[in-house]
């Protein structure tokens, strides 16, 4: 009987040294819960500004109240690499960049011809605008044609306040470049650097400064949301390469630098694709590898020179190639016609020569028995743009092609000796 009780007490204490242990670790919890609580809200910075979503929330009649926003990590220095590099940018870039006030004689902006009530005839009124950057030290800068063009005087600002009156030393409609100058002395003029169209690739973040709506200073970034876009120029004409971004880019932007994350010149922006004139997340570059050819050309001779083959035509697709003749696995520039008294046809090439039955009509040509081109120089060909590119970026008026192309089911080798772009 006694070893019995003594058992149970042994039990009895036992059990409640674990309860009393269980009970003594579930308040060190609760308590150490409350201490990491408290160091979690001394650490979090106050904010005094509550974002967009919390601002609509709390103004709702349900309103649900959000926690503070937490800190995780604070970059060295409190700023994050983004931010830096943006703020690096605009730092080393504004200064270099402009906005250029097109004035021009106010009869041209009534219908009748005659001068508004007050002012005098001989008045110039700013009639649009436009960004610009500067190109180098001796006063030149580079813009769009499309700002500077019919301008009878042109008003450039610097990002302090400076400003001073330029000239037009040369434009080109085919590439919507144009340089105008200033008298360099007095001014603290920093070019912007140029990159390389080589190293541009699509999801790059990219930095767009400018004039919005005349608002000087103005940096939009977002990305390269595309290459290799033509847009278009003079008429038939369009300029090849482009570079499509959706960084902001609204009237007002026209010749100011698209840049890359080291504040270098990638593109010169030129277009937007809107409806309704503003930016929706379209925008278009003229792409650094041909303003660094057009550029110079056009401060030592004040016209650029493109080179010029004559013909015209479109991409082949496997869906056209049975209609056509060709093979579905043929990949190149289908040429549609040879204009006369060109490269082209001085050269021999063929457009097509007779008609065919199509059962896609809007998107195949109506013709067969063009010429294939599938290289320029040994360069692959698998779309007419990769032509239009190749005689922009790496040939001039004079310089002799070849040209591999597939006629009649053979490859020949075609030379052709280019001419200049017509102006008309």
């Amino acid at each position: 009987m006694d070893s019995n009780r003594s058992s149970n007490n042994v039990f009895l204490w036992a059990a409640g040294g674990v309860l009393a242990l269980f009970l003594f670790g579930v308040m060190a919890a609760l308590l150490v819960g409350v201490i990491m609580f408290s160091s979690i809200s001394r650490r979090a910075p106050a904010t005094t500004t509550a974002p967009a979503a919390q601002v609509a929330i709390s103004r709702s009649p349900a309103a649900v109240q959000l926690p503070a926003r937490v800190v995780i990590a604070t970059p060295e220095g409190g700023i994050d690499y983004e931010n830096a590099a943006l703020a690096e940018v605009y730092r080393q870039v504004n200064p270099a960049v402009v906005n250029i006030s097109v004035l021009g004689d106010p009869h041209t902006l009534l219908p009748d011809g005659k001068t508004p009530p007050g002012v005098d005839e001989n008045d110039l009124f700013v009639i649009s605008g436009g960004s610009g950057f500067v190109w180098d030290t001796e006063g030149r800068i580079v813009t769009n044609n499309h700002v500077v063009e019919g301008a009878d005087q042109l008003h450039v600002t610097f990002s302090d306040g400076a400003t001073a009156i330029a000239t037009v030393v040369g434009t080109d409609k085919d590439s919507d470049l144009a340089v105008i100058e200033i008298d360099p002395e007095g001014y603290n003029l920093v070019p912007v650097k140029r990159g390389r169209i080589e190293d541009v690739y699509v999801g790059m973040r990219v930095i767009a400064i400018g004039n919005p709506f005349g608002l000087e200073g103005t940096m939009t970034s977002g990305i390269v949301s595309a290459l290799g876009r033509s847009i278009p120029a003079r008429q038939s004409f369009n300029i090849p390469g482009s570079i499509q971004t959706d960084a902001a880019i609204n009237p007002g932007n026209s010749g100011g630098p698209l840049l890359n994350e080291r504040g270098e010149l990638i593109g010169v922006n030129a277009q937007i694709r809107s409806e309704v004139r503003s930016n929706s997340g379209v925008g278009f570059a003229i792409p650094v590898s041909i303003v660094d050819r057009v550029a110079p050309a056009l401060i030592t001779d004040g016209k650029y020179e493109h080179s010029y083959i004559g013909v015209s035509g479109q991409t082949l697709s496997p869906l056209c190639a049975e209609d056509l003749g060709l093979p579905k696995s043929a990949r190149g520039a289908l040429i549609i016609d040879v204009l006369n008294r060109t490269p082209a046809a001085r050269a021999g090439l063929r457009g097509g020569d007779r008609g065919v039955d199509t059962q896609f009509p809007q998107l195949c040509p109506s013709q067969a028995g063009g010429d294939l081109v599938t290289a320029i120089d040994d360069y692959p060909v698998t779309k007419f743009d990769d032509v239009l590119t190749y005689l922009e970026n790496f040939t001039q008026p004079g310089d002799e092609i070849v040209l591999t192309v597939l006629r009649d089911g053979e490859v020949k080798e075609i030379s052709v000796t280019l001419a200049p772009r017509p102006r008309e």
